[in-house]
């Protein structure tokens, strides 16, 4: 008995532990539902997004279940990024140019928009093409050289975790995410242009068309919270505002559909009723679909009118798609829409290899028929349970038919990167073959045939990859492993389908402010405008007239328009200096040359500076501004109507010394024009010298015109040298206008004289009205009278002797010339 107890208490410690001992079961996750594989020598893996799974949210109590293939929507256009893979590795197939003797095969895989699908089927790539095995290459079959993937940034980040371990080349057609954990040196080949050249020329388009005042979409993700923090706040440097920046949430649960439908409707109100007309959009390539709902969300709500047209930008990485189910909605919203897009070209024999996909023909394809029940609403016969459904797929469904929104004839700009990622590894494998660098690279290798070789050699050989693509396009990266190439600015014209034209691109190698070019002509805008330029300003532009006032706690796009104060005016930008530009341009042409040109120069930039000399009348007075405003007005007045004289004498000498005998022959020249101007200019700049050193101007107070008021003034100082000034000015005036006057009926080739006359009549008319106003006013309207005489006799100046010339110069340039001139008289 006592044995017995013994016994049972040395085995009871072993019985106990037996009991709680509980049986490790490996989990193998379920092998993706879509997977296209063909075999070859050398293999490509993809990681594609043909469509997404949403289910009820999980409990965690279970083991999840596994998704159905009911709750799996796809996304249509993408199965074309599946079409383009194919094709080219057919293409590369059949010519023995690019990799004689070896066959090129590929493993797809979907990634369901899904990080999990993403890292599992990134895994399968690498390790095993049907046995999960982590960390295990157990198919010596997979020689996989290279990676193509993802469609969108995060997708690839998720890639590069596993790919980067192994040093595996990635291709992504989308965006790259800068990443921590990227070894340097390992790139991602990204197969489009950098995100910045985009984003700038999002910012020329705005400041193109003048939209100050914009509301921005994105999507609820790391990359549209990135746009965000990043890109927009360049936007108000530029002197562009945010009207207001929404976030479009992204449902994953069932549950969650109901508060993105509520959240929707606020966002759809928000746009609706702003006063910006132009949205700029920032999302991912699914996001045109949830887009559609807000416009959607208008129709289910019965609004009584009918959506506000807008002007929708989207980025580049936005594809033009819809689900399924959106097949009848409306797509007016997106009409006119201005869309930037990878640059693409017609590859030649794509749309025949498009057009022979059939369900019933591809039987490796894993993606075809789900593709093609939900592209065309149809459904194959399910055998297992003996159902026929009602619209059953029979394979004469004709790609062509499809709406674009569900598949194009034409490669995308997405389908076109993929396209261009498999040429480049297949240069960068024939390069690898090439006996040059085999000697170079892999001198010590025992094997020196094509697939046996260690493929991350490829990066290098990848980073300096150049060719030529079957669309006549130059493939390239720059050292940053991003594609050397732009972006094509597209307009969508929404019909009975969506058709797209090219209206203008971005150029990378075009200096900084030509980086965009658009062509307005071509552009069809929303039918809510009525194909008028749209308007995209918080508040209209303030009249000449009147001044800005910014609102307090508004951007400062957002201000009142109020009148300028008395006393004070808007000043306009002048013509003179493209006047002078104009005759600089033109300096070899007789119209030009005729009387001096160089007193022209002189005259010209003379009323320009008496332009600039009105804003030394602006603002509070000070020391200097007070010495200076009545001195250089004077002086500038003084060389211009000088100039002017100069200019009138030698027309009247340039006839005088016609007649035979002449002694005024020895006065013609240029010499006697540059003497006329110093000396009268000399004489009113010694009166001013005079004036500054006996009575100098001085800022003052002025207490008795007003009485409720006490203005800030200049004191003239002397008030006999301030007239003085004017008057000396308008003494030169009258001897200009005299002696234009007698020379206006000499013969008119070349003879300003008349129109000499009407300008010097035009400028003593405002001198003369000005002193009895001058004279009358007091305070503050002396300085508006004055201001305004300077602006009225310098327009003068410049529009009488000058328009007549410009006329000429520009819309007649057949008349200038010297036979035309003289044969019809012609100034």
């Amino acid at each position: 008995m006592v044995l017995l107890v013994l016994w049972m208490l040395i085995l009871l410690p072993h019985i106990a532990c037996k009991a709680h001992t509980v049986k490790c079961r490996v989990w193998y996750p379920h092998p993706p539902f879509h997977k296209y594989h063909q075999s070859g020598d050398l293999l490509i893996g993809a990681v594609v997004s043909h469509g997404g799974f949403i289910s009820f949210s999980p409990d965690f109590t279970i083991e999840p279940p596994q998704p159905l293939m009911e709750d799996f929507l796809v996304l249509p256009k993408n199965y074309q990024h599946i079409v383009a893979l194919v094709f080219a590795v057919k293409e590369i197939n059949e010519n023995s140019q690019i990799l004689p003797n070896v066959t090129l095969g590929f493993h797809i895989y979907d990634n369901y928009y899904n990080s999990m699908w993403t890292y599992h089927s990134t895994m399968l790539l690498m390790y095993s093409l049907e046995r999960f095995s982590p960390n295990y290459n157990c198919d010596l079959r997979n020689k996989l050289t290279a990676v193509i993937g993802g469609l969108d940034s995060q997708i690839s980040s998720n890639m590069a975790i596993f790919l980067d371990m192994h040093k595996i080349p990635q291709l992504t057609y989308s965006p790259a995410l800068e990443t921590n954990y990227k070894t340097p040196g390992l790139f991602f080949y990204q197969m489009v242009p950098k995100e910045d050249l985009q984003y700038d020329g999002i910012l020329h388009l705005l400041l193109h068309f003048r939209w100050t005042w914009i509301g921005t979409v994105v999507m609820d993700t790391d990359n549209g919270e990135r746009f965000v923090q990043t890109v927009l706040p360049t936007f108000p440097q530029k002197g562009v505002c945010l009207a207001f920046i929404e976030r479009i949430p992204i449902p994953t649960f069932i549950p969650e559909v109901t508060s993105m439908v509520d959240r929707g409707k606020n966002i759809n109100d928000k746009i609706r009723n702003s006063k910006a007309n132009v949205i700029v959009a920032c999302g991912e390539s699914y996001s045109l679909p949830f887009f559609r709902w807000l416009s959607f969300l208008s129709g289910v709500d019965h609004m009584a009118k009918k959506p506000k047209g807008k002007v929708w930008i989207t980025t580049a990485q936005i594809e033009l798609n819809s689900f399924s189910y959106q097949r009848n909605w409306d797509i007016e919203t997106f009409n006119g829409a201005i869309a930037f897009s990878y640059q693409y070209n017609d590859v030649p024999g794509f749309h025949q290899f498009a057009e022979g996909r059939n369900p019933f023909s591809t039987s490796r394809d894993g993606f075809i028929r789900d593709f093609w029940q939900q592209a065309f609403d149809c459904a194959f016969p399910n055998t297992t349970v003996g159902e026929v459904p009602e619209n059953i797929c029979t394979g004469e469904e004709k790609l062509v038919d499809l709406p674009s929104t569900y598949f194009e004839m034409s490669m995308t700009g997405h389908s076109y990167s993929v396209y261009n990622a498999v040429y480049a590894v297949a240069h960068a494998l024939h390069a690898m073959s090439s006996s040059r660098l085999k000697n170079i690279a892999m001198l010590d290798e025992g094997d020196l045939k094509l697939q046996n070789q260690p493929y991350w050699k490829l990066h290098h050989l990848l980073r300096h990859i150049s060719f030529n693509n079957s669309a006549g396009q130059k493939i390239s990266f720059d050292q940053d492993g991003k594609l050397v190439a732009g972006f094509d600015i597209i307009n969508y014209l929404c019909g009975s389908n969506i058709s797209k034209v090219k209206i203008g691109k971005v150029d990378p190698r075009a200096p900084s402010e030509q980086v965009l070019t658009i062509s307005e002509n071509a552009i069809t805008w929303n039918n809510w405008f009525n194909q008028t330029q749209p308007i995209s300003e918080c508040v209209e532009r303030c009249r000449p007239g009147s001044s800005k006032k910014v609102k307090e706690g508004k951007p400062f796009c957002c201000y009142d328009c109020i009148s300028c104060p008395e006393g004070k005016i808007s000043h306009e930008e002048v013509i003179t200096a493209l006047v002078l530009g104009i005759f600089i341009k033109h300096h070899d042409t007789p119209i030009v040359k005729a009387n001096n040109r160089d007193l022209t120069y002189t005259l010209l930039l003379s009323l320009l500076l008496c332009f600039l000399s009105a804003l030394l009348f602006i603002g509070e007075p000070q020391k200097v501004t007070c010495l200076l405003r009545q001195t250089a007005f004077g002086i500038i007045f003084s060389v211009a109507v000088s100039s002017v004289l100069a200019k009138t004498i030698t027309v009247v000498l340039a006839f005088m010394a016609t007649r035979p005998g002449s002694i005024m022959r020895k006065w013609v020249g240029k010499g006697l024009a540059y003497s006329v101007v110093f000396f009268c200019s000399f004489i009113q700049a010694g009166i001013c010298t005079v004036w500054l050193a006996t009575y100098p101007p001085f800022p003052d107070v002025d207490m008795h015109s007003m009485t409720e008021e006490i203005i800030l003034e200049c004191n003239e100082g002397s008030v006999a040298m301030f007239y003085s000034v004017i008057g000396y000015m308008g003494f030169l005036a009258m001897v200009s206008f005299t002696v234009a006057f007698f020379a206006r009926k000499l013969p008119n080739s070349f003879n300003e004289a008349k129109f000499i006359t009407f300008s010097m009549l035009v400028f003593c008319s405002v001198w003369l009205s000005f002193i009895p106003s001058y004279m009358s006013t007091k305070g503050k309207y002396m300085v508006a009278v004055e201001v305004f005489c300077i602006l009225a006799s310098s327009a003068g100046l410049l529009g009488c002797i000058f328009s007549p010339k410009c006329y000429l110069i520009l819309l007649r340039p057949e008349l200038n010339n010297r036979e035309q001139l003289i044969r019809q008289n012609i100034c």
